[in-house]
């Protein structure tokens, strides 16, 4: 009799648990949501912790290099020994330049960054590199160079989770919101500041917000936000003094200030540039410059500890102090010039932190001739608060990251709407007046046309290769008109491709042209080279679709011939304009309903 109760309950179970099986499938196939929002949660744990190893870490370097303590940020720190202060950085740029040697004699590709991986190879970093980044950044920033640890929390980040995304076999745009789920993780863990991290990501790593990419993002930033206060506690907190209340005609100096941000931002982006230049110029081998930029920013370590690093403790120094305007601005002019060697020299880091730092600088600078413009009533801590925003944007982009930082490091509404302002202001300035963000003016530098993380690989990758028909119809141009007709009689190809006796490309005849011209009574044409049209207009297989079909428009043809090169001009295939158009737009249409979570 037990029989049959075991019999019923295997009966039940046995469908219960093939749906269970199908479901948990169906969770985490490609292009699932929910897939997406839990590998986001283990991204979110893995650049919380990620973060906090690499600050402690940069610490650690700084407590055992300056010989402060764990609990100081070296850049407010009160450091006896002068010479360590002067020469860290140079053992700093020397060890990098070791470091940069070896790794020029063992790899030879370029180390792709997020936004750069996200916008032309669908979210694929190399973990390797992004260790590489993360090993070369710790060494800048512990021995004191000027720039911040947020490249490589980015980096090692949004590595991780390229390496979880390919290991999950997604496809290109559920890959590219991973990536953006890494670096919301690291910017969310490296400010406490869970919606700063998720919009950073929405706006400078996946280029643009849609409701699939909003799940895995936020919760990214906000896991990676509690793993990293667990790890480091309130070490990553950014504390504001007294705000005061905000005026309508508080506006008036904040969008003031906005513009003079945008304007200070251009011109330390070019700087570093200046300084990338002059040090190619010099002939100098790469691994030897750092070293150099080291010896500088040492001497200016000597002025002023506060150019050290990234400038946590400057920043905190700063809001609190009521410094004379000489000194504000002797500083900014000190850290700026630093920041630019730093980068310009080879010190691997970022100018996150950096340009909050400047920004805050700049606005208690401007405090004193905003009190001629309005009654009074804006504190300089409010402007400088408005200043690190304003100025952040110049350098980084992301005016709602800046914003949601303003709001979640004040937790004031007022004073987030006079960011906002300001924000907007510096962004419009720097996109009509300069078109770059620091990120995108170094890949200007570098020869690369893209300006933000939107996806334009796949159009790089919808080549003419992969669009053209390899059985094309061929002949050669010595043959007799009368044997043409013989070989390619009416309705057997639309289009025959002429070359001439060593195979290069010589035209395009039409087929219904010859046989249209025998019919005519008129005076035939009685050579094949008559009839030849498109002699110098072709395509190469490296061209892609966008770029094939310019090339169809300024023709007028309707199909062009594919050659190797433009030396050898061997035939590899035909491409016709109907096709390119019809699949460059079946592309745009699947770009369009991915970015909206149409999962087809």
């Amino acid at each position: 009799m037990r029989l049959i109760p075991s019999f019923f309950s295997h009966a039940l179970l046995k469908p219960i648990q093939a749906r269970g099986k199908l479901i948990r499938k169906k969770a985490f196939a490609r292009g699932s949501e929910i897939g997406l929002i839990v590998s986001g949660a283990t991204i979110g744990v893995a650049a919380g912790t990620a973060v906090s190893v690499m600050s402690w870490i940069s610490r650690a370097m700084h407590s055992l290099i300056f010989g402060i303590d764990m609990s100081e940020w070296l850049s407010s720190a009160e450091i006896d020994n002068r010479l360590i202060v002067l020469i860290a950085p140079i053992i700093g740029g020397m060890l990098l330049g070791l470091f940069l040697y070896i790794l020029s004699r063992k790899r030879r590709r370029p180390i792709i960054d997020p936004i750069e991986a996200n916008a032309l190879y669908g979210g694929r970093i190399s973990l390797t590199d992004s260790f590489i980044v993360a090993a070369q950044n710790l060494i800048s920033n512990g021995f004191g160079a000027s720039v911040g640890l947020e490249a490589g929390y980015t980096q090692l980040s949004t590595g991780i989770a390229s390496k979880l995304g390919t290991k999950l076999k997604l496809r290109r745009e559920d890959m590219r919101i991973l990536v953006g789920c890494g670096a919301a993780g690291a910017i969310a863990s490296a400010f406490n500041a869970p919606l700063t991290g998720a919009f950073y990501a929405f706006e400078l790593i996946i280029g643009t917000y849609s409701m699939v990419a909003l799940a895995p993002v936020v919760v990214s930033a906000i896991i990676a936000t509690f793993v990293a206060r667990g790890l480091s506690g309130d070490s990553f907190l950014i504390e504001v003094g007294e705000i005061g209340t905000i005026m309508p005609a508080d506006y008036v100096p904040a969008i003031l200030l906005g513009a003079i941000c945008a304007g200070i931002g251009i011109l330390i982006m070019q700087g570093v540039a200046f300084v990338e230049e002059m040090a190619r110029k010099s002939s100098l081998p790469p691994h030897v410059r750092p070293a150099l930029g080291g010896i500088v920013i040492g001497l200016l370590a000597l002025v002023t500890p506060q150019v050290l690093s990234a400038g946590h403790g400057a920043l905190h120094l700063n809001l609190d102090s009521d410094a004379p305007v000489q000194i504000l601005i002797g500083l900014f002019l000190l850290k700026s010039f630093a920041s630019a060697i730093s980068i310009g020299s080879g010190f691997r880091g970022g100018l996150f932190f950096a340009s909050l730092f400047m920004g805050a600088l700049v606005g208690k600078i401007f405090a004193m001739p905003a009190d001629l413009i309005t009654t009074g009533s804006l504190t300089p801590t409010v402007l400088a608060v408005v200043g690190m925003s304003a100025l952040a944007v110049a350098i980084i982009g992301g005016p709602l990251t800046m914003t949601f930082l303003a709001l979640e490091i004040t937790a004031d509404f007022p004073i987030t709407a006079l960011v906002l302002a300001a924000v907007i202001t510096s962004s419009v300035v720097v996109r009509t007046t300069f078109g770059y963000s620091f990120a995108t003016w170094r890949f200007h530098l570098r020869g690369e046309s893209i300006r933000s993380a939107h996806d334009v690989g796949w159009i790089r990758n919808l080549t003419v290769d992969k669009l053209m028909r390899a059985d094309v119809k061929c002949a050669k141009l010595d043959v007799t008109l009368e044997a043409f007709r013989e070989t390619f009689p009416l309705g057997s190809a639309k289009r025959v491709v002429i070359t001439d006796d060593s195979g290069r490309y010589t035209g395009i005849i039409s087929l219904p042209d010859i046989y249209a011209d025998e019919a005519e009574a008129i005076k035939p044409r009685t050579q094949l080279a008559d009839f030849i049209r498109h002699q110098n207009d072709f395509l190469l297989p490296q061209m892609n679709a966008k770029q094939a079909a310019g090339i169809f428009e300024e023709t007028h043809a309707e199909a062009l011939a594919v050659i190797s090169n433009l030396i050898d001009r061997r035939v590899m295939g035909q491409l016709s304009e109907a096709h390119t158009l019809r699949r460059y737009s079946e592309e745009l249409d699947r770009q369009r309903r991915e970015a909206v979570g149409e999962v087809t």
